[in-house]
């Protein structure tokens, strides 16, 4: 049994008062929330703030802390009202802790006074040992750190962390088929962003390739489980991170039993074996170890079978209209949920059990439309009756806790003051070309660019402005540093980096550059959509920013007012979907895949990532003019080699450009 001050806590979710008072229920040493606005899992129920405030009071009482997640992208016309909330926040709820992504947050954080502790978010992707240092000198105190990452990464990481940072491991939940922080799929589709959580899964859907339909990029859930024991010999490593907003409370209580067991008595086999009972027993979707062993990763894509949470109980019978009959193959308790179906079906709906029904028993529910034959119900969430009366006896409890009412707020952020004169007369247009095989007339009145690979030859790199990659796996850091110091003995000075982390590979040439300094841009991964994510760029050592692609048109044109930095945005060519580490076992690269939709998108192998591309390509170059008069130095056009298998695009897209990002 591990010493109580050294092990991890047992981070639990939840999205409603329920599901809070299921984990304080089940033992969590730590819950994390949302609110109404600026939280990345917006499609959960979430809490208002006098809600919140009395939940945390509570669970102050019982020694428990309270991490909120305000840790979606900022857009610029949303700091004035995430600084208010974050300051009514501090005044009323004063949780341990802020889950943040955008370096906005950080700053407001700073303004309004926040005493907590800050936890970057997984959507930040700090994925190098290297750029703790960086971070830790920002005031963050802990990481979530990718998914994707196997156990000796994560140690690579945990031996790194400078004194007063920590480490958070997800152990549990669902899985995302393309890196957190590095997935646009719903809002190219859209506008309705994962970063701004408001993800539609597009990635769930079926895709067909060469008359095969399957959920090719449908990912099986992460469960650790008793693989849990090796993190817990890494000091470094504070919490055990147990994913589902979204869920229920059975849910909730189930794994987070589960995993306190682990933490508490892994090494004895009957715990172990309970609470892997437990984990079977929680309704979610099936569970691998996904990548946590290096040796013997697991590819959690299933495309032989739909991935959905929940246990199934039935199969729906021949249809006679909209009265649906169905025999459980377990017992249904009343107020269970069940889900009809798959999402994107259209017979898909919840339907709460009014009775106790059973096992062979009979269920009746009136269906939103007649399924088909065989469909299958699953049960998502049940209220055993101990877990309601523990719930219950919680309720009376907090009923007792007394908090002021909360008032508005009347905090103002202080924005920085934007360059003079903008981008106007400067403009610049970037061809970013990978495999050098762009006619050399397109770079005609144009500044050539390239994206920086290991082992490729450098020669005339005095020449380019060198893109680095939106991610760099641990296990690859010092390949890339080799690769960034001999570019920059070749010449290189001016770079665009794939997160902002990623000037820890820079920062021996920042103060030593030869002949002229190094130009350091962040680029459009880095997600960048406001002022004061802009102003912590300038204090690290960025001179501009290619800002995210996935902002509207109002927000592009509002963001040079109040920039400190020179502007850069990307015009054309075939942005990403999505970046995924996860090798394409079941479909092929380069070959076409068409949802039900008719959208084709496609994939390419670059190193350890896969890039998951639209069959259309982004194309606003009749922007420019526009651009160039708001303030905006800098043009990008990706140009991406399009399978000769690809059917041509019969359009183009503006992103987000015309709609109001959600």
């Amino acid at each position: 049994m591990m010493n109580s001050s050294q092990r991890p806590e047992i981070l639990a979710p939840a999205g409603n008062r329920t599901a809070f008072l299921a984990a304080l229920a089940a033992g969590a040493d730590a819950i994390y929330v949302g609110l109404k606005h600026f939280s990345a899992r917006m499609e959960a129920d979430n809490f208002s703030m006098t809600e919140l405030a009395a939940l945390t009071e509570l669970a102050r009482a019982k020694n428990r802390r309270v991490y909120v997640a305000m840790n979606t992208m900022v857009k610029p016309g949303d700091v004035e009202s995430a600084g208010r909330l974050m300051d009514r926040l501090v005044r009323y709820v004063n949780p341990a802790a802020l889950i943040v992504q955008d370096l906005a947050m950080i700053n407001l954080a700073r303004q309004t006074e926040f005493q907590g502790e800050l936890h970057l978010s997984t959507l930040a992707n700090v994925s190098q040992a290297g750029s703790l240092e960086t971070i830790a000198k920002m005031g963050v105190s802990r990481v979530v750190i990718p998914r994707e990452l196997h156990i000796d990464e994560i140690k690579s990481m945990a031996e790194a962390c400078p004194e007063g940072l920590k480490l958070e491991v997800f152990v549990h939940g669902a899985l995302c088929y393309n890196v957190s922080g590095r997935c646009y799929w719903s809002s190219y589709m859209g506008g309705k962003s994962g970063l701004r959580g408001r993800c539609v899964q597009p990635c769930r859907r079926e895709y067909e390739q060469r008359n095969t339909k399957a959920p090719f990029f449908s990912c099986t859930d992460l469960s650790l489980d008793v693989l849990t024991r090796t993190l817990a010999s890494v000091p470094q490593v504070a919490a055990w991170k147990i994913e589902g907003r979204k869920k229920g409370p059975h849910y909730v209580f189930y794994t987070t039993s589960a995993y306190r067991m682990l933490r508490d008595n892994g090494d004895n086999p009957e715990t172990r074996k309970a609470a892997m009972s437990l984990l079977e027993q929680s309704l979610g979707r099936k569970g691998s170890h996904y990548f946590f062993l290096p040796q013997r990763r697991y590819n959690p894509t299933d495309p032989a079978s739909q991935s959905a949470s929940g246990l199934l109980v039935a199969g729906t019978g021949k249809s006679s209209g909209r009265k649906q009959l169905v025999s459980p193959r377990v017992p249904l308790l009343k107020a269970d949920l069940l889900r009809v179906g798959f999402q994107g079906e259209p017979w898909h709906q919840i339907v709460k059990v009014t009775r106790n029904v059973p096992k062979g028993g009979r269920l009746d529910f009136m269906s939103l439309r007649p399924p088909k034959a065989g469909t299958p119900v699953f049960l998502i969430d049940r209220r055993e009756p101990q877990l309601g009366t523990a719930i219950a006896k919680l309720e009376r409890q907090l009923e007792t806790v007394n908090v002021p009412t909360p008032g508005p707020s009347e905090f103002s952020p202080a924005l920085p003051k934007g360059l003079r004169g903008g981008g106007k007369g400067k403009v610049r247009y970037e061809i970013i070309n990978i495999n050098r095989n762009v006619p050399k007339r397109m770079f005609k009145g144009a500044k050539p660019a390239l994206w920086l690979a290991p082992k490729m030859i450098l020669k005339g790199a005095v020449n380019y402005q060198w893109w680095m990659p939106p991610v760099i796996w641990p296990e690859e850091e010092s390949l890339w540093f080799e690769t960034v110091s001999r570019a920059y003995k070749a010449g290189a000075r001016c770079f665009v980096l794939g997160a902002p982390w990623q000037i820890s590979l820079f920062t021996n040439f920042l103060a030593h550059a030869k002949g002229r300094p190094l130009e350091l841009w962040a680029g459009p991964f880095c997600n960048i959509s406001n002022a004061l994510a802009l102003a912590e760029l300038k204090s690290m050592g960025f001179i501009g920013a290619v800002v995210s692609p996935e902002l509207s048109r109002e927000d592009i044109l509002e963001l040079p007012k109040h920039s400190p930095l020179n502007l850069g945005y990307v015009t054309y060519g075939h942005w990403p979907l999505g970046i995924s580490r996860i090798p394409p076992d079941s479909y092929k690269t380069e070959k076409a895949l068409t949802s039900p939709m008719g959208e084709v998108c496609w994939t390419r192998r670059y190193g350890q990532n896969n890039w998951v591309y639209p069959g259309w390509a982004i194309d606003i170059r009749d922007k420019e003019k526009e651009l160039t008069e708001a303030g905006y130095a800098l043009f990008a056009h990706i140009f991406e080699p399009i399978p000769r298998e690809i059917p041509k695009a019969t359009r183009v897209s503006s992103f987000n450009w015309g709609l109001n990002l959600i």
